[in-house]
């Protein structure tokens, strides 16, 4: 639903990007109306999802309909809007740890914001792909602002990033398993950052997408971890 809440503000930008061009609302594959319909059902079925939960958890989930609306507007007005995408998508670090614990504790806010700085990166190597038709669009990215230096700056994102869910794991009593797939899951990072290619739009698109990779060999650690503790 934020997805398509998004597509539909950028239409307009989007039809002046070469890659994001053919996407189904600026290439009329799909009218704004239907989009929006798409949106409000979709954001149904999470309001059904979201009810079975206790009131707090409620409350922390329609919250984040705040970041969803303001993240299209920051590429406007900020060099940052990788950190508005991060506070967004990584919403789901507190509602999850707050759907069981019934409240937000220091191990979910740590991961969330570990998860902010993963977004920053892995999202500054998606927006190196357009750095031109951003640029006479007059769109904003960190990719553009960090120019020669997003390789070096994209590194310091993923140790960040890194570092605070070790902090993370630990904080929530997390056992070996959990940080063998961390390191496995850092490795990759690093394969990442080496193998990047800052000018290569097909590299940066295929390096980007391998983050779900990342993602599940992290998931896979916990679920060994839950698995052999029983916790």
């Amino acid at each position: 639903a934020g997805c398509t809440f998004n597509d539909i503000v950028d239409r307009k930008i989007d039809a002046q990007v070469a890659r994001t061009g053919s996407r189904p609302i600026p290439s009329g594959q799909v009218s704004v109306v239907g989009a929006l319909v798409f949106m409000v059902v979709l954001g149904l079925i999470g309001l059904l999802v979201l009810l079975q939960f206790d009131s707090f958890t409620i409350l922390l989930g329609l919250a984040s309909l705040g970041t969803v609306v303001i993240y299209p507007f920051l590429k406007r007005f900020t060099n940052w809007p990788q950190i508005g995408l991060g506070i967004s998508f990584s919403w789901g670090a507190l509602v999850g740890w707050s759907a069981i614990f019934g409240a937000v504790e220091p191990p979910a806010i740590i991961l969330y914001v570990g998860c902010i700085f993963w977004v920053i990166g892995y999202d500054t190597i998606y927006a190196l792909q357009d750095k031109e038709d951003d640029t006479l669009a007059g769109v904003r990215s960190t990719a553009r602002l960090f120019g020669p230096h997003a390789k070096r700056l994209i590194a310091v994102s993923f140790a960040c990033a890194a570092v605070l869910f070790a902090v993370a794991f630990f904080l929530a009593e997390a056992d070996i398993a959990a940080f063998v797939g961390l390191g496995l899951a850092a490795i990759h990072m690093v394969w990442q950052v080496t193998t990047l290619d800052t000018e290569d739009p097909e590299r940066c698109l295929k390096i980007f997408r391998s983050n779900r990779d990342f993602g599940w060999i992290l998931f896979a650690g916990l679920v060994v971890d839950a698995a052999l503790t029983g916790r």
